[in-house]
């Protein structure tokens, strides 16, 4: 197995846990409190991942501006993805949310297709037809 896909077998496993966790931790505080909190123990894990096991003083040192500022911008549509998501969790049942937050897939490989030129296979398009049809179905009334 290729090293890329455990790592994505990996974050697919802590992923399905997130919400669920949260759901439990959000039950006396406001969708943003809760968000607030766990961005902030996001943050010190990531800052400590990449500075203290990682060379990030010298990748910074050596990156463009237009490196950091489609990073800033990623960090931006993350901010609000997260807001709305956690909105919807406090609202809603998690697995309807996590559901449609998922089919966001959709979007990603739409535009991985225009943007970044990957190639559109049909193994890609069945996926994401199953997807989007399990968004639709649960967003049906």
């Amino acid at each position: 197995m290729e090293k890329w896909i455990l790592y994505a077998i990996i974050s697919m496993l802590f992923a399905g846990l997130t919400s669920v966790i949260a759901k439990f931790g959000m039950k006396d505080l406001s969708s943003d409190t809760a968000l607030a909190i766990r961005t902030a123990v996001v943050f010190s894990i990531v800052i400590a991942n990449a500075f203290l096991f990682r060379n990030a003083y010298t990748e910074l040192q050596h990156t463009s501006s237009s490196n950091l500022i489609f990073l800033a911008v990623s960090g931006i549509t993350t901010s609000l993805s997260w807001i709305f998501y956690y909105r919807a969790m406090k609202e809603g049942q998690v697995s309807y949310v996590a559901s449609i937050d998922k089919a966001s897939i959709v979007i990603t490989l739409l535009l991985s297709f225009l943007l970044l030129k990957e190639p559109v296979t049909p193994k890609i398009l069945t996926g994401a037809a199953f997807i989007l049809t399990g968004m639709i179905i649960l967003i049906w009334k």
